[in-house]
């Protein structure tokens, strides 16, 4: 198992490498964003782990970059940033997990094998429902070849949807991909995101595309509405 960590720090750098040596993975490190996008694009990889704080290039930019370059391995953010625009910021640029600093590496062993797991399927570069599109690389949504702006949280819930569309996904799934996997809050404030995207999304256009399944959870027709 292939893992590129991607981290300034160079004594976590080193402790990160040795631990997943001794458990097994085959690790590469580089210590700023430049050498992360060439290393991604030049070597396959199971997993990246992603400092976000980086030389040279930030690790969104790194995260957008090899994005758009084609590389669909799964990356986990490693980071001391825990804000939620922090992580909304990563989860919309395409990262698939995020740990924060101080961690267990126990932890971390974990998160990086269900990654593996899971596998790199190949995201679109721009999805589609119907006449609504989203493209994830310029970060831009159309309605009928209007652009519709959308806030942060917005935008993640509407490409989790995208990419799940034509499916029912309970409010637990989006909270755990579009949120946080602890978040405690109020889980109604889904409901609340998806009132907002009908209001933008829908209403306007004479749409219909997030249907309320009840008991279940919530669907994006695939045909857009």
């Amino acid at each position: 198992m292939r893992v590129l960590i991607v981290e300034d720090e160079i004594p976590l750098a080193e402790t990160v490498r040795h631990g997943l040596t001794e458990d097994g993975f085959v690790v590469e490190v580089v210590h700023n964003g430049e050498d992360a996008v060439w290393a991604a694009t030049e070597s396959t990889y199971d997993v990246i782990v992603l400092d976000i704080m980086l030389p040279k290039l930030n690790g969104y930019k790194v995260l957008e970059e090899i994005r758009e370059r084609g590389v669909w391995a799964p990356v986990l953010m490693l980071t001391a940033k825990d804000g939620e625009y922090d992580q909304t910021d990563a989860f919309d640029l395409g990262a698939d997990d995020y740990l924060t600093k101080p961690f267990s590496f126990l932890i971390l062993v974990a998160r990086l094998r269900a990654l593996i797991r899971r596998g790199a399927p190949e995201r679109p570069v721009v999805m589609t429902a119907g006449d609504l599109v989203l493209d994830p690389v310029k970060r831009r949504v159309e309605r009928a070849g209007q652009e519709v702006t959308l806030t942060p949280r917005e935008y993640g819930l509407l490409a989790y949807l995208m990419r799940h569309r034509g499916e029912t996904v309970s409010k637990t799934q989006i909270l755990e991909s579009v949120w946080d996997p602890a978040f405690d809050g109020d889980p109604n404030v889904v409901e609340v995101y998806i009132r907002y995207l009908r209001l933008k999304l829908d209403a306007p256009f004479g749409r219909n595309a997030f249907e309320t399944i009840r008991g279940m959870g919530y669907r994006l027709d695939a045909n857009g509405g």
